[in-house]
């Protein structure tokens, strides 16, 4: 019986969880946009690239052709002038000669992070006072600019940043991951904004200032962190600023990967948000209705009701003859609603961020990925090993990256 109530209480606990992620989610003003774009103050966008794919000019002709006042300068680093991605850039340079746009070969890494090491680079060059970093395979709408600079009109914000869907799973691993970015990653933010101030940044696209870079020593802190983002974020907010999330959300455009590439994927990001914060992290598992769900249907027993103590005479009536016996099944049929309930919602939360209605008959894989969390949420606690770009680091406390040699 003990264990019953305490999967059932766990079970409990995730469906008021799921309850409140889904109302902060819907609360959220999402896709809004700003009527004044009389602020406009002029920016610099620092691009590290690295290799293409089929969407890599698609993502940053979409940075050269926003619909901002203000003046734009944009940096496109690669590392290696032999870079295939260079040919891409340099194409684009010439079908948009007036922009204000350069690329920079930015030679070797200076530690683990890469991209990082381009910023550090890129930064040098960079003319304005205000600084946007985003991922290479990022595509933004044409008036993004026009609306995400708009929370830097107060001088207590010292980044913006934005949430990001996934744009194109187009392999099961990756509509299962799909669930986990279009569904679960922006509302569980948008949850834990509701308990205390938002102190990490989302990587796909940052906007801060460069008092802001200066006062937590620029880039080059961050170079050894494989989570740069959230790096950056918190040393700003431990600065004294704030971080703000703008409503406008981007695309990001992956390269097909199959189920191994997405367990490497989730077990790298699970490792290093549990090295940069262990407790919360710990307390996720909370979160997973499923898994409460199935393992209350699966050992939970609610007793024999009547109780054997209670005896009948043959005129009982037949409703009370159909409720002898177990009535486990109430606790299956209890777990299975939780696991609808929990389908439904995120087919609602992945609606509002994607803007789509062709996915409910997709529904069935959001139990799916509820598993998958819960194998990579325990591979997570069994190593510190990451693998990332083809080269195997360990994780040490706080997130730092060191390669094994």
């Amino acid at each position: 019986m003990l264990i019953t109530v305490i999967l059932g209480a766990l079970a409990v606990v995730s469906f008021a969880l799921l309850i409140w992620q889904f109302v902060v989610a819907l609360r959220f003003p999402l896709h809004t946009r700003r009527a004044d774009d009389s602020f406009a103050p002029a920016i610099t966008l620092l691009k590290p690239l690295k290799g293409f794919d089929d969407h890599t000019t698609e993502c940053l002709r979409s940075w050269l052709v926003q619909k901002y006042r203000g003046s734009v300068q944009i940096l496109f680093g690669v590392a290696e002038a032999d870079d295939p991605v260079c040919h891409v850039v340099q194409q684009l340079l010439k079908e948009f000669p007036s922009a204000d746009a350069v690329l920079v070969i930015t030679g070797e890494p200076l530690g683990a992070n890469a991209k990082v090491s381009s910023l550090v680079k890129l930064s040098t060059q960079a003319r304005h006072e205000l600084i946007c970093i985003s991922d290479a395979d990022v595509r933004v709408p044409e008036d993004f600019l026009a609306n995400a600079i708009g929370q830097l009109r107060d001088p207590g914000v010292g980044l913006v940043n934005c949430f990001y869907r996934l744009a194109n799973p187009t392999t099961w691993a990756m509509r299962i991951e799909a669930v986990a970015i279009n569904a679960d990653f922006w509302s569980q933010v948008l949850q834990s904004n509701t308990l205390k101030p938002q102190d990490f940044a989302l990587g796909a696209v940052m906007i801060t200032r460069r008092a802001a870079l200066e006062k937590i020593g620029g880039f080059e802190p961050l170079i050894d962190y494989l989570a740069d983002d959230y790096q950056l974020g918190h040393r700003i907010v431990q600065s004294g600023a704030r971080i703000e999330l703008s409503s406008v959300v981007v695309e990001c455009w992956d390269k097909p990967a199959d189920f191994d590439a997405v367990w490497k994927h989730q077990l790298r990001w699970a490792r290093t948000i549990r090295a940069s914060q262990p407790l919360p992290y710990f307390f996720s598992i909370l979160g997973n209705v499923t898994l409460w769900a199935v393992l209350f249907g699966l050992f939970g027993d609610l007793g024999r009701f009547p109780p054997d103590s209670v005896v009948y005479d043959d005129q009982a009536p037949n409703w009370i003859a159909l409720m002898q016996g177990s009535v486990r099944s109430i606790a299956v049929f209890v777990a299975f609603a939780l696991i609808v309930f929990r389908s439904l919602l995120a087919v609602g939360l992945q609606a509002r961020l994607i803007q789509g209605r062709d996915i409910l008959r997709y529904a069935w894989l959001v139990p799916v990925k509820d598993f998958l969390h819960a194998a990579v949420w325990a591979a997570s606690f069994l190593g510190n090993t990451v693998e990332w770009r083809g080269v195997k680091y360990r994780l040490t406390r706080g997130g730092r990256l060191v390669r094994y040699e």
